[in-house]
């Protein structure tokens, strides 16, 4: 699980790089044409593999391979 763990952060942290190569990068042109939507496909990798890392470690709670730890719920 530590390791499914750590993968997902560094794709997290790899598609932020990505879409920063992007915004600065830019299209270079004012000409008005749209930019080729690389930082917003980046982006909502994020945003998706995100999603699917909380819904992964919530589900390895509910199936008892993670236990909380800390404060004690209703203290």
């Amino acid at each position: 699980m530590t390791y499914l763990i750590a993968f997902a952060f560094v794709a997290i942290l790899g598609s932020l790089a990505s879409a920063l190569y992007f915004m600065l990068k830019g299209n270079g042109k004012s000409s008005g044409r749209h930019p080729s939507g690389g930082m917003a496909r980046a982006l909502a990798f994020r945003v998706g593999f995100s999603i699917l890392l909380f819904l992964c470690v919530l589900l390895a709670w509910k199936l008892g391979y993670i236990q909380p730890t800390g404060i004690p719920a209703g203290a």
